[in-house]
């Protein structure tokens, strides 16, 4: 058992050297290499606790950016805008229910996500107060060298846990509207599949964002929302538990097939 467990290992690592020579070598983005923006706080980075059973969950077909800006084997976590706390985030399930609708291509995902921020943070140059970081222009840079190596096909977004009070939630879906134009005009492609997920339905106010994702279908084109009901937090009132990001991964993953298709 123990070699065959170890031939395993050394055939998924030959595949993966293949597959990022691949990537060195090329000249122009390769049309079959789809690619993947997430962004949003930290349901979308994922607070799920990582236990054995995620930490081994990879595919060959799906891969990461990771925070050197190397492209590598997808895996828990997806992200590192804060290490100590990163765990199970909805992306690893949204990236392998994309490669098993379409198993002739690679998915690429680039996360980008930063936990804490509220949707202000989000627009060109603004500093997030508590990270120091810079959420949208960083996410600019990271698709900008990801889109060397292949071709951008869809956003998904987690965020509104920061603009869940009355006064931070006024205004919120026109500043959602705008960040989309704005990255889809980075990508280059103003119609790019965008994919919201509600936040969850456990702590009432964060309905005061869900009333207004319910909206964004009607008011941008090629938008869909994925539904958190029946999610469930990890015991803080506030981040969902590992089964449940792995459920709205599936459910992101669904409604951006549906707006691939329709596009």
């Amino acid at each position: 058992m123990n070699i065959l467990k170890a031939a395993g290992r050394n055939l998924l690592f030959l595949l993966m050297t293949l597959i990022l020579a691949s990537f060195s070598t090329r000249e122009q983005p390769d049309q079959n290499f789809h690619l993947y923006l997430l962004v949003g706080q930290s349901n979308m980075a994922g607070r799920g606790v990582l236990t054995t059973e995620y930490q081994n969950i990879s595919q060959p077909n799906v891969m990461m950016l990771n925070k050197e800006g190397q492209w590598v084997l997808a895996s828990h976590p997806l992200h590192f805008d804060k290490p100590a706390r990163a765990g199970v985030g909805p992306g690893l399930s949204f990236g392998l229910e994309m490669a098993k609708a379409n198993p002739s291509i690679r998915i690429g995902l680039i996360p980008c996500a930063v936990g804490g921020t509220a949707i202000a943070s989000w627009e060109p140059g603004a500093m997030d107060p508590v990270t120091k970081k810079y959420p949208y222009d960083d996410a600019i840079t990271r698709l900008r060298l990801a889109m060397k190596s292949g071709v951008i096909k869809g956003i998904i977004w987690h965020q509104g846990e920061a603009n869940s009070r009355p006064e931070r939630a006024a205004g919120y879906l026109e500043k959602l509207e705008t960040l989309i134009g704005r990255l889809r005009e980075n990508a280059k492609d103003k119609n790019l599949p965008f994919v919201a997920g509600e936040l969850g339905r456990y702590r009432d106010t964060y309905q005061l964002v869900n009333d207004q994702l319910k909206q964004l279908p009607s008011k941008v084109k090629n938008t869909a929302i994925a539904s958190s009901e029946g999610l469930v937090h990890k015991g803080d009132n506030t981040h969902f538990d590992a089964a449940s990001a792995t459920e709205l991964g599936k459910r992101f993953a669904a409604q951006m097939i549906i707006l691939q298709q329709k596009k």
